[in-house]
C-alpha cells in the first residue's frame, strides 16, 4: 500500500512541475513550462502568427544564426528548413494550424539538443516582434 502512495506522489510531481517526460509506445514527449513540447528530439511551440511572417523569422533566425547548406522545402501549408549551425544539423518544421496560428518544431543534432532548440525558438520569437 505505501509503495502505490509513493508512485503516485512521484507521479503526481512529474505531472505538476515545471516539467515532464514520458515515454510512450517507443517516443520521448515532455513538456517543459507549459508552452513548449518535447518529442522524439524536436522542441515544439505555436506562434500566435500566420504562417507567411513565421516562415519568415525562421528565415532570419537561420541567417543571423549563419546557417550553411541551407534547404528550405515550403509549400502553402507546411514547410522546412534544414541547414548546418555551428557544426550541427538543424531541421525546422512550420506548420500551419488555423488562421493566426502557426507551430514550429526544431530539431538540433541527431537526437535532439534541447538548449540548442530553445536558442533557435528564441531567436524566432523576437524576429515575430520586429517590426
Amino acid at each position: 500500500m505505501k509503495t502505490k502512495i509513493f508512485l503516485l506522489a512521484v507521479l503526481m510531481g512529474l505531472l505538476f512541475g515545471c516539467n515532464a517526460a514520458m515515454v510512450m509506445d517507443g517516443k520521448v514527449m515532455g513538456i517543459s513550462s507549459g508552452k513548449f513540447i518535447y518529442q522524439d528530439g524536436y522542441l515544439t511551440t505555436h506562434y500566435n502568427a500566420d504562417i507567411e511572417p513565421v516562415w519568415k523569422a525562421c528565415e532570419k533566425a537561420v541567417d543571423s544564426l549563419k546557417g550553411k547548406n541551407i534547404q528550405k522545402d515550403r509549400k502553402i501549408s507546411s514547410g522546412s528548413i534544414k541547414a548546418v549551425i555551428s557544426d550541427e544539423n538543424v531541421t525546422i518544421l512550420v506548420d500551419y494550424v488555423e488562421k493566426d496560428l502557426t507551430t514550429v518544431s526544431v530539431l538540433c543534432g541527431m537526437v535532439g539538443n534541447n538548449l540548442a532548440s530553445r536558442m533557435i525558438h528564441d531567436r524566432i520569437a523576437a524576429n515575430l516582434t520586429k517590426p
